[in-house]
């Protein structure tokens, strides 16, 4: 008998939702017998598509990769570029923790109220498959799953290790990585500066288009150095006026100084009243940064005072020079205060007069 086309058709679909289910039976039952002491890590990092963690006082944080390449890509609440070494650490930490032992009997309770009270929820996703037979070798079906939920908690009396509970056993353990002295709750964070990216940017100069400086005390000494075919050329901005000779070595190592180049730390945390005073006389510089793409980054750079509330009783503000020495503030693209050192920023913002010919 010869099965019709339409026949055949239904015949394939309820073959593959048996199969399906066949597949998500033997998944689940494969799970309850895993042990416990075996399988409390993650073992397989590179399937993690996304992390969520939040805190007892609702404090979230969302790292979603954007890529299963090995040159990979993560977001911090899908809008800001990831730190990566952040990342990386939290993947290494989620691989390697290993349980160091039950937690006492007679200690559960307790540890279980501190937990309620005091921890940071973890949600690992990942890309899993319905099927997934022969080790792997056949594997259909690929969807995102929450795979496992951690409850971190606080460090153990000696600093070595944390309260982890794992949502589905019956007791917290102990959790620590062998091999390393420390405990692991500081990198289970949810504040979302702890995770973002520092970068401002991570040009090669064969990527660099035009970088402009503005001073604003001293116009004429605002500057551009911009691709000139091969080579790069250098202007100064306020007279429009070309240089045909400027020290090679200096521009070249100001060019160089757009790799990896990052700010030190984010300003969320510094009081209005500091902020008030430092951006209440405007920005000192303005960098423009613009690559072969088009794409403009902004850097515009305030004095940082050391003591704010002093400078508000001088009588003459523009006599006060007691500022950080170290450091200035910054806003990046109008959009984010940070801290910049500079030392990193010591071959940028210089007058064009640093970078012309000397006898």
């Amino acid at each position: 008998m010869v099965l019709s086309r339409k026949k055949r058709n239904i015949l394939i679909i309820a073959l593959v939702v048996v199969i399906g289910i066949i597949a998500l039976i033997v998944s689940h039952n494969g799970a309850k017998k895993a042990t416990f002491a075996q399988d409390f890590h993650v073992s397989d990092i590179s399937t993690i598509t996304k992390i969520y963690m939040v805190d007892k006082n609702s404090h979230q944080v969302l790292l979603t990769r954007q890529s299963q390449t090995t040159d990979t890509t993560w977001l911090v609440d899908e809008r800001y570029a990831a730190s990566q070494p952040m990342i990386d650490m939290l993947l290494e930490t989620l691989n390697t923790m290993r349980i160091r032992q039950q937690v006492n009997k007679n200690a559960v309770a307790n540890i279980i109220k501190d937990l309620s009270g005091n921890s940071v929820k973890v949600e690992v996703y990942q890309k899993v498959y319905f099927i997934n037979w022969f080790k792997g070798k056949l594997r259909l079906f690929p969807h995102e799953k929450c795979t496992v939920t951690y409850f971190v908690g606080r460090e153990t009396q000696d600093q070595m290790a944390s309260y982890i509970y794992r949502e589905g056993d019956k007791y917290p353990y102990i959790i620590h990585i062998p091999g390393f002295r420390g405990y692991l709750t500081p990198r289970f964070t949810t504040s979302s500066y702890a995770w973002r990216s520092h970068a401002i940017v991570n040009l090669d100069v064969r990527q660099i288009e035009r970088i402009e400086l503005s001073i604003i005390a001293a116009p004429e000494e605002s500057f551009a150095v911009y691709r000139d075919g091969d080579n790069f050329a250098m202007e100064l901005t306020a007279q429009h006026t070309r240089l045909n000779g400027f020290d090679s070595a200096r521009v070249a190592q100001m060019l160089i100084s757009m790799k990896n180049l990052n700010f030190d730390e984010y300003a969320a945390v510094v009081p209005n009243s500091n902020m008030d005073t430092s951006f209440r006389e405007g920005p000192r510089n303005i960098l423009r940064i613009t690559d072969t793409a088009s794409v403009t980054h902004e850097v515009k750079t305030y004095i940082k005072y050391i003591n704010p509330n002093d400078a508000k009783a001088m009588p003459d503000p523009e006599l006060y020079t007691t500022f950080d020495i170290d450091r200035l503030y910054a806003i990046i693209d109008d959009k984010d205060t940070v801290v910049i050192q500079y030392y990193v920023f010591d071959n940028i913002l210089q007058p064009a007069s640093f970078f012309m010919q000397h006898p």
